[in-house]
């Protein structure tokens, strides 16, 4: 008897299929930073047509913005500081969650994060005080910060004692970590007066927290182990 083998040749993969989503998330954003630099330099104008001002969004204006704003960036300490988090935040919530899923997690949360902004600006932003807190809505905001903050949602209720590094320095509980920035961060910009999107933040955080108690709900066995194996 004669075994036939039929030999099928091997698919090649080019340099950019062996990407993952967020390593596709990050490049996307930095290519959009080198495109608004470049934009920016030719015309400061223009910064309307990557950032979100809630007045332009609710008067039907650049609708488009409350996607393309979060991936958008303008200083380089600002997409540096969002990127190294996202390479390492992301990287490890889509490892849970699977590409597909992780997509569609991190572009909703980014969404809801931009609306909450809108929302709160809209309607608190109208005083000395309140365009501190919740910003004013005026102001054009941008960043992946608010998608980034609704990973760290997840993980918060999915493994809420893991250890992380706080400013890249001080180690602590993932829930202690949260606490601490979105307080820090909400103090800097009321006292110091840093542009930060506070609200956006929040939006992205309580957006992580509710698909967590899903997940968690869903998948008590695969979130205790994720517990066992990371607190």
């Amino acid at each position: 008897m004669v075994w036939v083998y039929r030999v099928y040749p091997r698919k090649k993969k080019n340099f950019f299929g062996g990407f993952s989503v967020n390593t596709w998330i990050i490049l996307v954003n930095v290519f959009l930073w080198f495109i608004i630099l470049i934009t920016l330099s030719i015309n400061s104008d223009s910064i309307k047509y990557f950032a979100l001002q809630p007045t332009a969004f609710i008067s039907g204006q650049y609708l488009w913005t409350i996607l393309i704003s979060m991936f958008a960036h303008i200083y380089f300490w600002h997409i540096f500081a969002n990127m190294i988090t996202l390479a390492f935040v992301g990287g490890f919530v889509q490892k849970i969650l699977g590409q597909k899923r992780y997509l569609c997690f991190y572009l909703i949360s980014g969404i809801l994060a931009s609306l909450f902004f809108i929302l709160l600006s809209v309607f608190f932003g109208n005083s000395e005080w309140g365009i501190k807190i919740f910003g004013s809505p005026e102001i054009f905001a941008l960043g992946a910060s608010g998608a980034i903050f609704g990973l760290a949602g997840l993980i918060t209720i999915l493994i809420p004692r893991m250890k992380v590094l706080a400013f890249f320095i001080i180690p602590m509980p993932m829930w202690t970590a949260m606490v601490l920035f979105l307080g820090f961060f909400w103090v800097l910009s009321a006292f110091a007066g840093l542009p930060i999107g506070n609200s956006a933040h929040l939006g992205g955080f309580l957006t992580g927290i509710v698909y967590g108690l899903y997940l968690r709900n869903k998948f008590p066995k695969k979130t205790h182990m994720l517990n066992r194996h990371f607190s």
